[in-house]
């Protein structure tokens, strides 16, 4: 192999080497696709409600998994199913990655969603998801904090009435903090997108 050959070569592998260095160091790193919450990011609301299992559900021992949270009710004609069957399509998408998320639900409607019938109604989306309710005034809070709106309005349907809601994914990364939200019918591809990041 003479000079000239041997030096082209070095100097290829060096522009590779100088190539690949500045791309690690000034390529601007991959970007949410979801609502960022500002930094620093805030602490999740606290939440401790009894499950239909009768064990209590603490906010707080989710940590170390992402939270994908969300507030609806059963008898919900649109919002509620659509969302819950994209969140098992996420689940999906995850593959083995879904054991570090969870999936949990909050009634907006405790006057019919007793804990036994929201636990029974995420089911029949996913049996990893959670379901949860409670009295009014623990709900209230929790709504409050997350900043959850909801008004019932009378309706001639077979359901009596309505419950208008904010219709927003929380998820709460694995520390405990409000990290992105997503407004209804977010594509399922983003949202995907954003958890293979915080998975990482």
């Amino acid at each position: 192999m003479d000079k000239k050959t041997l030096f082209v070569g070095f100097f290829s592998l060096a522009v590779i080497a100088l190539a690949t260095l500045f791309f690690i160091l000034f390529a601007s790193p991959a970007k949410f696709r979801g609502t960022s919450y500002a930094e620093p990011y805030p602490v999740a609301p606290q939440i401790e409600l009894t499950r239909s299992n009768g064990e209590t559900f603490r906010l707080a021992d989710q940590k170390g998994k992402i939270v994908l949270l969300f507030f609806g009710y059963t008898s919900c004609p649109d919002v509620c199913p659509t969302t819950l069957a994209e969140m098992k399509l996420v689940m999906d998408e995850l593959g083995g990655k879904a054991q570090s998320v969870q999936v949990v639900f909050i009634s907006v409607d405790p006057q019919r969603d007793a804990p036994e019938k929201i636990q029974q109604y995420v089911e029949h989306f996913s049996k990893a998801f959670i379901g949860l309710s409670g009295a009014p005034d623990q709900l209230q809070k929790i709504w409050d904090d997350y900043g959850v709106i909801r008004e019932v309005t009378q309706s001639k349907s077979a359901f009596g009435y309505i419950v208008n809601h904010t219709a927003r994914v929380y998820l709460i990364d694995a520390n405990g903090a409000l990290r992105l939200s997503y407004g209804f019918q977010t594509p399922v591809k983003d949202i995907v997108h954003d958890l293979d990041l915080l998975l990482k």
